[in-house]
């Protein structure tokens, strides 16, 4: 009769839970935005630091690699610093922290007229997302019910690919309307500036929405506020589920100590369940996904197709990443996460071999462009797509919300910061290196390297990750 009427106070305020969880996940869309919005303006930046005495110096495509690549650096560091900061200043305080950053790094990279100018304002940024990546989907764990945890945590991963496909379509028409990304568009600037500008919308909603959300009822507790987070949890499961919740989140945290960083370590050694984490954050990139993300426009352009045409392509895949998540979310909390990740991983394997068969079967025309000729054209596109289908069935919304719940409460913060910081830190050395791959051992051959990310990463979930489905929080134990 308890598990009942806890389902039924669950139920009974689920708009309003689902309301918070929403503008949790804006904190999402804009990390998805900001990833996305690169892709459009890679014509712009080389044109507008072509002139400049740094890229004299040296490659412009170095250059363009070190651009791009900056905000993961910041991403980086914001992912480790966030868990620790969350721990000490909140969940909701530090997204608000972000939220500014947010603002004006979009506003700062569509100013820039340097590469060192835009890499500093695309820093800022990382930061930014960095923090976004690991507590929206941690604050959205920590106030649902464990059986709909995985649908709601999931919602960060449609607000990713929402506010991708929005900064595709975004780029696609502004291009469009001007004529090309380094075409001038409205008050005497460049379109690729405004496809930066356009960011500072959901950034100043993602701000004032933040004050209509209450903090994380475990931060509360943490810091002995108990009577804030019966406020909460009677808000959220109404009074009777709430002050039960609230039994159960002290007894857990009065269990341990206050948490801190050496807490990751069991008699010096990293506890098992942060590899795991580190594993699952690492994956996520070796698998090639932000390249189509970061580099779609270059990619499709460098197989013979037109930026017009990229750009669309990029809004296609959106589209069906949509859909994907979408099915993710349907279905994560019934056959569980472990099993999306296999099947993420064959299919990925599966597309990503067929990718490189075709890149390797590419020609080039008398400029020494990759031209896909006959059905290679074709496959590779279907491949393409349905790869980022995959992807965003099974990787993409799963590895967040499993960060976001498999922790115990003791190493949560901690251990996201360090995973979050892996992940990061992984996509980065991906990104930095995909234009010198495609120029050194050909496109064929950077898609080889994450055809085998995808077949390892079979390897990875079959014998180190176990299922967390319909675990409440104060019960993860850590797999140990």
């Amino acid at each position: 009769m308890e598990a009942t009427a806890s389902t039924q106070s669950d139920e009974s305020n689920l708009g309003q839970i689902i309301l918070i969880s929403v503008i949790a996940t804006i904190g999402g869309f804009l990390f998805g935005f900001d990833s996305g919005v690169i892709n459009g303006t890679i014509d712009g930046l080389a044109a507008e630091f072509a002139v400049s005495a740094w890229v004299a110096a040296t490659d412009i495509n170095t250059v363009i690699q070190w651009s791009v690549a900056s905000m993961l650096l910041g991403c980086a560091v914001g992912a480790m610093i966030a868990g620790r900061t969350a721990d000490h200043f909140g969940r909701r305080g530090v997204l608000i922290v972000a939220s500014v950053f947010f603002f004006v790094s979009a506003w700062g990279s569509g100013v820039a007229s340097s590469p060192l100018e835009f890499i500093v304002y695309r820093i800022l940024g990382g930061l930014a997302v960095g923090a976004a990546s690991v507590l929206a989907p941690a604050y959205i764990s920590e106030i649902t019910p464990a059986h709909m945890r995985g649908r709601l945590s999931s919602i960060q991963q449609v607000a990713i690919i929402v506010g991708l496909t929005a900064a595709f379509m975004s780029n696609y028409v502004l291009a469009g309307t001007a004529g090309s990304s380094v075409s001038e568009f409205w008050l005497g600037f460049e379109a690729w500036r405004w496809m930066f500008w356009v960011e500072m919308i959901p950034a100043a909603i993602f701000f004032f929405a933040l004050f209509m959300i209450p903090e994380s009822p475990r931060f509360l507790v943490i810091k002995d506020k108990n009577d804030d987070a019966q406020s909460v949890l009677s808000r959220l499961f109404g009074a009777q589920a709430g002050a039960e919740k609230l039994s159960e989140i002290k007894s857990s945290i009065a269990a341990d100590h206050k948490p801190r960083l050496t807490d990751l370590l069991d008699n010096g050694k990293v506890r098992p369940i942060v590899w795991v984490g580190i594993g699952l954050a690492v994956f996520q990139q070796l698998v090639g996904i932000n390249i189509v993300f970061y580099y779609g426009a270059v990619l499709w352009q460098s197989v013979g197709f037109t930026e017009d045409n990229a750009l669309l392509i990029n809004v296609i895949m959106g589209v069906v990443s949509i859909g994907a998540v979408c099915i993710a979310l349907a279905v994560i909390d019934k056959i569980g996460r472990k099993p999306l990740l296999m099947i993420g991983s064959v299919g990925m394997a599966i597309t990503l071999g067929t990718m490189m068969i075709c890149f390797f079967n590419a020609t080039t025309n008398e400029a020494g462009d990759l031209i896909l000729t006959g059905f290679w054209g074709p496959l590779a596109l279907f491949s393409g797509i349905t790869y980022a289908a995959m992807f965003n069935l099974s990787w993409g919304p799963v590895m967040w919300v499993m960060l976001g719940e498999m922790f115990p409460n003791q190493i949560r913060g901690s251990a996201l910061g360090v995973s979050g910081f892996f992940q990061w830190f992984a996509n980065f050395g991906v990104t930095v290196t995909f234009l010198t791959l495609i120029t050194t051992i050909t496109l064929g051959g950077a898609y080889a390297i994450y055809f085998a990310g995808a077949v390892v990463s079979i390897l990875f979930v079959a014998k180190a990750v176990t299922e967390t489905k319909g675990i409440e929080l104060e019960d993860m134990k850590g797999f140990e």
